[in-house]
């Protein structure tokens, strides 16, 4: 018997298989921008101002800095950009 929490889940990934294509990767999308936003206002409380440049590239590596070949890149690009 399901509980309802897996009930509800269920019904939910049934929604969700059952949207266009073009709809669940807007949703996806979507919740990745949230994401960023959610990490780069952490990143700026912690901080304090920064320019947009230099908080995208901040964002990045906390979003890929536990890959290495990313951290590289990320840390490339934050070395050339100004506070």
């Amino acid at each position: 018997m399901e509980t309802p929490t897996q009930h509800y889940e269920t019904r939910l990934r049934e929604l969700q298989d059952a949207l266009p294509v073009h709809e669940r990767v807007a949703r996806a999308a979507a919740m990745f921008a949230w994401a960023r936003g959610v990490i780069s206002r952490e990143i700026l409380s912690r901080t304090g101002p920064l320019s947009a440049e230099r908080l995208k590239w901040e964002t990045a590596m906390r979003l890929y800095g536990s890959d290495a070949a990313a951290c590289k890149l990320i840390q490339a690009q934050l070395d050339h950009v100004p506070g």
